[in-house]
């Protein structure tokens, strides 16, 4: 047997750590003289401070913070300048040199943290997040009404995947404490509102309809019986009944397989006229079903997708489970895995990202379970201290990434980015991204063109989720609902805040206290392709201003729970949007994409490593779910080490 004398991946990491240190001190460091400027600190901590950063101000806790949220105002400027072709003002250098930047402090970006440490203990890592907080779409909303803590995510809702979360991913959460199972059964409440009287509902509005009318539908209750007095006609109301409750097998000529397959090459849309032959007015009931899910209506989504996520006219063709047979794994969200575990934190995915933080800054979140996390204040102060191991700075807009070598030869990354409208240049060892993917051409320009063009072609879902603190839910109560759909309203969803119980923290269960109320709006250009169709709607997002969402919102539930005695002038306390113009990671969709193997997907194609430099986000999985997310962190991470 000959003895391998090749260095272990841990050597080989070494070695290259210790080139580009040696490196930097000999042929960069000229470049590096330390220098603090706006609050960034040279890891030498040498010199003043000459501005303090916004996170280190005493009082700085932007959770509770109301008004627009999510991509707020500040966010994304600096980076919209250089898409147009400006040139950020000149960098000066901080003299900061890391083992590991992360361009992106969401769930993607924080766990390529987490696993960089887990195969460099010394390592120093430093994360830039453009907004003001840490999370990306996994944002916390707090409101203290009457004295008292409410939660909202937001952005990401819940622990959910139409697959099984990866062992990677299940092992990130299973060390951080979060049991996806076990929260599930003792933390939700789904049957609170249901116990008490409160039931679905759509709101038909006269525009549309002929009348203004809230359609309640009790659980289990055939829907013929409550459709007896909504705006429709006879025929109408006969359709909406059968699709609901008893449609039967409308191509019951074909075979389960051959079903799937034509399911899956027309709309929702075209399966409600063409297949089924309903009423046009029975299609635009079901116009913005898909909303919530898929961000466009169901001229846009396959009929497939629809069986698959439960829109109704199918349980007569009794369609065995799994994909597609000519879509294969690529349909997504369609194969039978029997899903992850569904679990809604009173925070959404936020509790996940202040468990990262945790783990990678104890200091800043105290506690020690998920249970005391939920409730535990964040000192934002500590996230970007001089001399920590892990370090996260925000309000950081980064604008330019660059493989680089050092005077020994090693590879390294050049950053800069804009703060407070100053420009900095840093450097490391290693960069990942965990940005969205239509940033990354923008700031990585060295980049294979036909790269670029794989990353333009992930375009994400924009979307809007409005949360508004109310005095009491009674009008909710008087009118027996708890959730409104509205198929032709500006927002499509509205609904009280889920019932949680974590640790001491609960949703409120007296109706006549203050609570939280969601509604959700995902801009889109019906009768366009899907990813025009979210171009659209982003430039719709930052076209609107806080006011017309305002004045909406308000018109809205005025209208829709008026006759409950609702007045928005008395009723609403406060109103925070969080608006996402990149919002859900984009997936496959069979309306307009072709079937490719999976090599020559965009995200595959668009994710690939180059130099330094590799890439993590949920858009490079191509799936709009926390899992792959994280499962995209560990990929990138390996990358850097070489596996």
């Amino acid at each position: 047997m000959t003895r391998d004398v090749r260095t272990s991946g841990a050597e080989r990491a070494d070695v290259s750590r210790r080139d580009f240190l040696e490196g930097v001190a000999l042929g960069v460091g000229a470049a590096l003289a330390p220098l603090t400027l706006g609050g960034c600190e040279s890891t030498t901590g040498a010199g003043p401070r000459a501005a303090v950063a916004a996170q280190d101000l005493p009082g700085y806790y932007p959770p509770t913070r109301t008004g627009l949220r999510g991509s707020h105002v500040g966010s994304f400027e600096a980076m919209h300048a250089v898409r147009d072709g400006a040139s950020p003002s000149a960098p000066a250098e901080t003299g900061e040199v890391y083992d590991l930047v992360v361009v992106g402090g969401g769930i993607s970006g924080l766990t390529a943290a987490l696993l960089y440490r887990d195969r460099e203990p010394d390592a120093r890592i430093l994360v830039l997040e453009n907004h003001d907080d840490f999370g990306g779409h996994a944002k916390r909303n707090e409101f203290w009404l009457d004295g008292r803590l409410q939660l909202m995510n937001g952005g990401t809702y819940s622990i959910e995947s139409p697959r099984p979360y990866s062992a990677i991913a299940n092992g990130v959460l299973e060390r951080l404490g979060i049991r996806a199972a076990e929260l599930a059964k003792r933390v939700q409440k789904p049957e609170y509102y249901e116990s008490v009287g409160l039931v679905s509902a759509t709101f038909l509005d006269r525009e549309t309809f002929g009348a203004d009318y809230l359609l309640r539908q009790p659980k289990d209750a055939p829907l013929a019986r409550a459709l007896a007095g909504a705006p429709f006609s006879e025929r109408a109301r006969r359709e909406i009944a059968i699709l609901e409750d008893a449609p039967p097998d409308y191509l019951h000529a074909l075979t389960p397989a051959a079903k799937k397959d034509y399911l899956a090459t027309l709309s929702y849309r075209e399966f409600l006229l063409k297949v089924v032959g309903a009423d046009p007015i029975v299609a635009r009931y079901y116009q913005q079903r898909p909303h919530g899910l898929w961000g466009v209506g169901i001229e846009a989504v396959s009929a497939l997708e629809a069986w698959a996520t439960g829109l109704p006219g199918f349980a007569g063709m009794k369609l065995p489970p799994g994909s597609s047979p000519s879509m294969g794994e690529t349909a997504a969200g369609l194969a039978d895995t029997g899903g992850s575990v569904d679990v809604h934190l009173p925070d959404g995915g936020a509790t996940i990202a202040r468990a990262l933080v945790r783990a990678l800054i104890p200091e800043a979140l105290p506690g020690a379970t998920v249970d005391d996390l939920v409730t535990a204040h964040a000192d934002y102060a500590r996230l970007d201290r001089g001399g920590a191991p892990t370090r996260i700075r925000l309000n950081s807009i980064v604008t330019h990434v660059a493989n680089i070598k050092t005077a020994a030869g090693a590879e390294a990354v050049r950053i800069e980015y804009q703060r407070a409208a100053h420009g900095y240049a840093l450097h490391a060892r290693h960069a990942v991204l965990a940005c969205w993917n239509a940033v990354i051409p923008h700031i990585c320009p060295e980049l294979p063109e036909p790269q670029k063009a794989a990353l333009h072609e992930l375009v994400k879902t924009p979307l809007i989720y409005a949360n508004v603190a109310v005095r009491d839910v009674r009008a909710w109560q008087r009118l027996g609902v708890s959730t409104i759909h509205a198929p032709a309203g500006y927002f499509a969803d509205t609904y009280l805040n889920e019932c949680v119980a974590m640790g001491d923290y609960a949703t409120p269960t007296n109706l006549e206290r203050p609570t939280l109320v969601r509604l959700v709006r995902t801009p889109c250009a019906p009768g366009l392709p899907e990813h025009q169709q979210n171009k659209v709607g982003r430039a719709e997002i930052i076209a609107t201003s806080l006011e017309r969402y305002e004045t909406e919102i308000r018109a809205q539930l005025d209208r829709m729970l008026g006759p409950g005695g609702f007045d928005s002038g008395r009723d609403i306390v406060a109103i925070t949007v969080n608006r996402w113009p990149h919002g859900y990671a984009p997936e496959f969709n069979p309306l307009f994409e072709p079937v490719v193997p999976e090599a020559q997907r965009a995200h595959v194609r668009g994710r690939v490593r180059r130099g330094a430099i590799t890439i993590a986000n949920s858009d490079a999985g191509s799936k709009a779910y926390m899992d792959a997310a994280i499962d995209e962190a560990h990929r990138a991470v390996g990358e850097l080490f070489g596996g």
